[in-house]
Formats: structure tokens, sequence, C-alpha cells
């Protein structure tokens, strides 16, 4: 059964049903952009949160800002923190605040905001690296990217469920099938709502734009970033994802390198408990981070088969290499240099960012002992490689 659209849009469109978001932060967003205002006078508004003041100052004296005085003020917090920053961590906590936690039917808040969350950091570091959007405003769109299904969530379904799980997963089917039980999708119902918040027009804009289209060459670049998120943090969380993808779609889209890549991830998860803390969400890093291993030695598994796979060829005991083909295993000699070629860039990305990983955390924990595994898994595979390729890796 299809709700009339028309209707809905109208009424969504005026504020009704929608959530209010806090006052201040409506007011700091205003006052933020006005490059006139004084310290002085945010800190007036901002007094008048306690939550948001208690924040701010927790913000600029946390190891993210590195000073050696802390700030005591707000006005000290504000200079430091500074107001683009200031701006999106108002919205943010007030978004954050304005719905609720646990699970309701078919949505799940924790998940729903662990979620967003780790888009959001991965959303920053890409800005940051690709260099085409504001790492803040990235950061605030991919936290809201799927903001709609919330409210969505509230207005239409809640009360009338449809059968099975409210899901994003993936995006245009579930998109296709709200349309076709209440003739609106929760990105229209988004991009309502972050108007009607007077969000900034090119984080709205990225909720039109999903999929190929947010791919495509002449896509804005923060809707790309989002997207790219988006999927980055599915193969971080989502079980069934295919860890060493995160490589290839990060060298596709932006030509980054696996050294890079690993760099991004670490930081995210070196973050994500302590944004999680001022946001007042529940994480479990070390349970991310052990989910993640393991898909990492999934991925280790995959390549020792395609390893393994070639040793039966010649049905010896050791493996084929090209000093023992001679002119006549030509053929075979180039079928193992494509074999090696596809496994080295995969086998180098996953495990650099077992290395990486490992060297960040204490060896005596559960974590620190996982990643040495993967670690030692890599070396052997590498060892394997160079042996079947007949010269030692450098």
């Amino acid at each position: 059964m299809t709700t009339d659209a028309s209707d809905i849009l109208k009424s969504l469109e005026s504020g009704y049903g929608l959530p209010v978001l806090s006052t201040v932060a409506l007011r700091l967003v205003e006052m933020a952009t006005d490059e006139s205002v004084s310290a002085k006078e945010l800190s007036v508004l901002i007094e008048k949160d306690p939550s948001l003041a208690v924040r701010l100052l927790k913000l600029a004296n946390s190891a993210f800002f590195r000073s050696t005085h802390p700030a005591t003020t707000l006005e000290q917090a504000i200079v430091r923190v500074g107001l683009a920053r200031l701006r999106m961590m108002a919205l943010t906590l007030s978004l954050r605040e304005t719905f609720p936690m646990g699970k309701s039917g078919s949505i799940d808040y924790e998940k729903f905001w662990r979620n967003s969350l780790y888009v959001a950091i991965l959303a920053r570091y890409l800005a940051d690296y690709a260099g085409t959007a504001n790492p803040d405003e990235a950061f605030l769109a991919g936290l809201t990217l799927e903001i709609g299904l919330l409210i969505f969530f509230d207005l239409l379904v809640k009360d009338r469920e449809p059968d099975g799980d409210l899901t994003v997963d993936p995006l245009g089917n579930s998109l296709a099938e709200e349309r076709a039980l209440f003739g609106i999708d929760h990105r229209q119902v988004g991009a309502i709502a972050l108007e009607y918040w007077r969000f900034p027009e090119h984080i709205v804009r990225c909720q039109h734009l999903y999929g190929d289209r947010a791919m495509a060459h002449d896509a804005a670049p923060l809707a790309k970033i989002c997207e790219m998120a988006k999927i980055f943090a599915a193969c971080l969380l989502k079980k069934s994802a295919d860890f060493q993808s995160l490589f290839v779609q990060a060298h596709q889209t932006f030509g980054m390198d696996a050294h890079k890549m690993n760099d991004i991830l670490l930081h995210t998860f070196n973050q994500v408990e302590n944004i999680a803390e001022n946001l007042r969400l529940e994480m479990d890093r070390d349970q991310d981070l052990l989910e993640v291993m393991e898909k990492a030695n999934s991925a280790l598994s995959r390549i020792s088969e395609r390893i393994m796979a070639y040793d039966y060829r010649n049905q010896s005991e050791e493996l084929p290499t090209f000093a023992s083909m001679g002119e006549e295993g030509d053929t075979v000699n180039r079928t193992l240099q494509a074999v090696a070629h596809e496994i080295r860039n995969p086998l180098t990305a996953v495990g650099g960012f077992a290395k990486r990983l490992a060297s960040s955390l204490d060896p005596a924990s559960k974590s620190g002992r996982y990643a040495q595994v993967i670690v030692d898994e890599a070396l052997r595979l590498e060892e394997a490689l160079s042996e079947m390729t007949g010269h030692t890796e450098a």
C-alpha cells in the first residue's frame, strides 16, 4: 500500500514531524559563518547549552590539538577549535541527542550510529587526502548520509512496519522498496530534513547522489567522498564484505596506494572511541578490530589457495619457478607472471595492514597476538610467491 508522496513531502517541507535540533546549535551555525562574530559572543551562546560547553572544552584539551597549555575558558576553546569545527561539532552533537538509542523494531539505533560514525571518520580522511572537500564538512556529510532513515522509520514505518528488516544495503534496492511501499524514500526525507535544519547545500546534495551517480566523473566531490566512505565502512563492518576490495576501490577512485589506505584505516580505529565518547555512543573498538583482522586473515587464506593451486600444475613437490621451466615452459612462465602480479598487490596491501596494526598494538593483547599471526602468514605467503616466481622479494 503506497502513501500519497506529495502530501508527505508538503508536510515534511513545512517542518511537520521533523525532529527539532538544538536552538543553540542552529544559532551557532548562523553565528559561526559570520566572520565579524567574536569568540566572546559565541561563548555567551554556548553557555546556554551545558552539554555543548563541556564537550567543547574536552575537545579543545584533547590529544587531537596537542597543546601544552589547557584551555580553561570557552573563549580559549573556541579559538583553539576554530569556527568551522565548532559549527560542525554543534550540529553533530545536536543530531545525535535528537534521536533515541537502543533498538525499536527493525531499527537498531546503536548500530546505525556506529556505522554512521565510521562513514564520517573515513569521509574526513578521504577528503583530507583528496583535497577536494572540507574534511570537517565531509565528516558531517558522512554522519548524516542516512539520517533520513531514522526519520522515515519514525514517521512512516514504526506503526505499520513492513515484513523484514529495514535496511540500507544494498541502498538502491532499499530505496526502490521504500518508494513502492510509501511513495517516498528515506534519502528524499533526509534531503528535506537537512534543508529544514539549514545544512549547507553541498551537504544536502549528497542525499540525492548514491551508487553510480555518486561515482560519475561529473559528480560533486563531496558526494563521491561520502559514497566511498560508505563502501569502505561496509568493508570494515559487514561480515560478508571482502577486505581487500578496500584497497582496490581506493586505488581506482583516488589513485591511493596501499600504504596510505593503511594509514587511514589505523587513524580511523585510533579515533573512533574518542569521538564516540563525545557523541555518547557505545563503541567496542577492540571487537571491531578483531572482526577486521578476521577479514584480513580470510583474504590471506584466499591468496594462499591461489598460490597453492599452481603447485599441482607439474604434480611436483616444489612450486615451479621461472628458472626450472626453460623455453618450453614459456606459456606457463607467462601464466605464473600474471598470477604473481595479481597476487602480489593484495598480498602487499593486506600484509602491510597487519604489520602496521601489529606495531601499534600491545603484543600481549588478544588483538596484538592475532595481528602477529596474520603478519607471520603474510610473510609465509610472500616467501611462497617468491619461490614460485624464482626470485627473492626485496
